[in-house]
């Protein structure tokens, strides 16, 4: 079975190194690459290409938003987990709406970091257990609650595409065939298009379509 190909991303060598190890020390992940700064981590994610990406929401050379708004359009597959000191759930909620599949504070890193490498990995969401108690459905907090054309600004083109399809019940291959995708790219659209729109299951992704008129005149299942 393929390992887990981590970038580590944090301004702190000290921590980059204690993270290395921890990461290492798994049989079914190992670090691929480092990074310093944010502008770092945008370079070596589209270079390297890992399937998970931990990343400092705090350091030199840009933003974190735009580090993982840019990376859910130019790397979808590479899911972020975002490590960070801020416990606050307006960090969370604002990494999360931006593209994030994890969240975990630094604190527990130790007990956490290792469990949401895997879990994004699978394409699933990570949380830090507290802020997702104290947020309540954080991503629809920060798209305009004014129904779902508003709801739906918030989403690339090819997002858009990835949500109609799956509302008109195509399959993950058929979605990636039809968009020339992989399998694993697809998944990553539609976990994060349920975290962006705030959404548990393809029924209300569908409910939202048909109200938003994205299935109007649309085909059925392959």
């Amino acid at each position: 079975m393929a390992k887990i190909r981590v970038l580590v991303a944090d301004d702190h060598a000290v921590l980059r190194s204690g993270l290395k190890l921890l990461i290492n020390s798994q049989s079914d992940m190992q670090v691929v690459g480092e990074a310093g700064s944010h502008e770092e981590a945008l370079r070596k994610s589209r270079e390297l290409k890992p399937d998970v990406l931990t990343l400092d929401l705090t350091m030199p050379g840009g933003t974190a938003t735009k580090v993982i708004e840019t990376l859910s359009r130019e790397c979808p597959a590479t899911r972020i987990v975002v490590l960070t000191m801020h416990d606050d759930a307006a960090y969370f909620r604002v990494a999360m709406a931006a593209g994030a599949f994890g969240y975990v504070v630094k604190q527990s890193a130790d007990t956490e970091l290792l469990d949401a490498i895997r879990c994004v990995a699978r394409g699933k969401i990570y949380t830090h257990v507290q802020l997702a108690t104290a947020s309540d459905r954080p991503a629809v907090m920060l798209v305009p609650p004014n129904g779902p054309t508003n709801l739906l600004s918030s989403l690339s083109e090819r997002e858009r595409e990835v949500l109609t399809m799956v509302a008109q019940g195509h399959t993950n291959q058929a979605v990636a065939d039809r968009l020339d995708l992989s399998v694993k790219t697809v998944e990553s659209y539609r976990a994060r298009l349920m975290t962006k729109l705030g959404l548990h299951n393809r029924a209300e992704l569908t409910q939202l379509a048909m109200e938003a008129g994205l299935l109007a005149g649309s085909g059925g299942q392959d």
